[in-house]
């Protein structure tokens, strides 16, 4: 079963729910826990993983225009088709590579084929293990794009442990936002929980990410975090529930606990026992 943990929103306590869940459930079962945050991965900070703990591969998911110099002619056509002001002109033109996003609009309209395109390194994925349990995930090098098709990497290489090793659980940790990471992360679950927090700017994004959810028809239950900050956005966010005839699986508590705990690099469920009924109940609210 594929378990995503999205929000909207970042920063609401997506990752604590998702690292306190993966624990629970790694003491019952061999699981792998999934992190789709490719830009900001820090899953595996709540089990103590560095990213040197990961046994990685890089890989190529994009490509960027390059310049043949001894075949231009400097006709400037590259840089009035660049629509991503990529390309300058210096006496000749001067790609810049954070900039290109690798579409080829120069290299069609260069007369003199002076320009080549070339699968770029723009990430890693890997897997590391930590508490009992396979964490997996990747990232995304500084100013390169595609994260999301580094996101469907990072599940293929969970789903291809998951076959060896016969696991049949996966929490996964989705990125914030509504974006193709987030796309990529929820295609192919089997439940969604969806965190939030009781601010306006968290139930306007969970609402959206509600949105992307309910397109791909996947089940999903809701997690109120820091429930009793606001009891009045509370009642927003359960009358959103009625609404939607959605359950409310989990409502927790601000507690210093969850710094100390992350301080700890520890899930809070094992930073302090008293935690584990609650993600215990969203797991058997979770329909099996």
């Amino acid at each position: 079963m594929k378990i995503n943990v999205l929000s909207g929103k970042g920063g609401v306590g997506k990752s604590t729910v998702a690292s306190s869940l993966a624990s629970i459930l790694s003491k019952k079962q061999q699981i792998i826990a999934v992190d789709c945050d490719v830009d900001t991965p820090n899953l595996g900070i709540f089990f103590g993983l560095h990213e040197q703990d990961f046994n990685k591969k890089e890989v190529k998911t994009s490509e960027k225009a390059v310049l043949i110099p001894e075949k231009c002619t400097n006709c400037k056509k590259c840089v009035d088709a660049c629509m991503f002001s990529a390309i300058s002109w210096e006496n000749k033109p001067v790609f810049n590579r954070f900039l290109c996003e690798g579409c080829g609009a120069c290299q069609l309209v260069c007369p003199e084929n002076a320009i080549k395109l070339i699968e770029v390194k723009n990430g890693w994925v890997g897997h590391a293990s930590a508490r009992g349990l396979t964490v997996v995930g990747g990232q995304l090098k500084p100013g390169e794009a595609e994260s999301g098709v580094v996101v469907m990497l990072v599940k293929q290489h969970a789903e291809k442990i998951a076959l060896e090793q016969s696991i049949k659980t996966m929490i996964i940790d989705s990125a914030a936002g509504i974006g193709c990471p987030v796309i990529a992360s929820i295609t192919g679950s089997d439940y969604v929980i969806a965190v939030t927090e009781p601010t306006p700017p968290a139930l306007t994004d969970l609402k959206r990410a509600l949105t992307v959810v309910e397109h791909f028809g996947i089940p999903y239950g809701i997690v109120i975090n820091k429930y009793d900050l606001n009891p009045q956005m509370t009642n927003k966010i359960e009358k959103l529930a009625v609404t939607k005839n959605v359950e409310i699986i989990g409502k927790l508590p601000y507690d210093k606990a969850f710094i100390d705990a992350l301080v700890q690099l520890k899930p809070v469920v094992d930073h302090e026992k008293r935690f584990e009924p609650m993600f215990q109940e969203m797991l058997e609210k979770i329909p099996k």
